[in-house]
């Protein structure tokens, strides 16, 4: 319910934001693919008793902590928040909430969703397997992402050092100081 909440959520926004760029469209099929898969790999009935009892209790605090962490990004982001990592060239560089510490939160949120949804079912090899291709559909999309959140004013400024997806200690972003860090590099047009 969560996640069709969120893209409507994400559609409302997109029309109320305009132009943007899609950062990687061609990965998007596959994400949902992985996050229908993760879903039913969930639903999918299970020998109860399969995993510990302490193991199920620390995939549960994971799978809580994952959705607290999307809804504090949903939160901070506002109308900027979408599903399809849209980024307008009027973008404002977020420092606040959870990129205080993290560049992509969300995606740490989607780790930790991708790791404790199937252990805390007992379907541990389908964990391994899930993250797996989680991981091979975010990665071209966030490097796509990075590049075009490069493009704005301050955001190297901004995240110079900042973790991507586990916070470290000393490590925090920066409130631009001024629009100086612009590469001065157009956004190419939405497909």
């Amino acid at each position: 319910m969560q996640r069709l909440a969120e893209v409507r959520l994400s559609a409302r926004n997109r029309l109320r934001t305009g132009d943007g760029v899609p950062s990687s469209p061609s990965t998007y099929p596959a994400m949902v693919a992985a996050h229908v898969a993760l879903f039913v790999t969930a639903l999918w009935p299970r020998r109860p008793g399969n995993v510990p009892a302490p193991v199920e209790g620390g995939a549960l605090a994971g799978l809580a902590a994952a959705v607290c962490l999307r809804l504090s990004v949903i939160h901070t982001l506002g109308e900027s928040w979408n599903v399809t990592a849209h980024v307008s060239p009027t973008t404002r560089v977020i420092t606040s909430g959870p990129y205080r510490w993290l560049r992509h939160p969300n995606y740490t949120a989607v780790a930790l969703e991708f790791v404790c949804l199937p252990v805390a079912v007992g379907a541990i090899r389908e964990a391994v397997w899930l993250s797996f291709a989680d991981a091979m559909v975010l990665w071209p999309r966030i490097r796509a992402e990075e590049a075009l959140l490069d493009r704005l004013p301050g955001y190297r400024e901004a995240f110079y050092g900042v973790p991507r997806f586990v916070p470290r200690r000393g490590r925090r972003s920066q409130k631009p100081q001024s629009d100086s860090q612009s590469l001065g590099v157009s956004f190419p047009k939405p497909q």
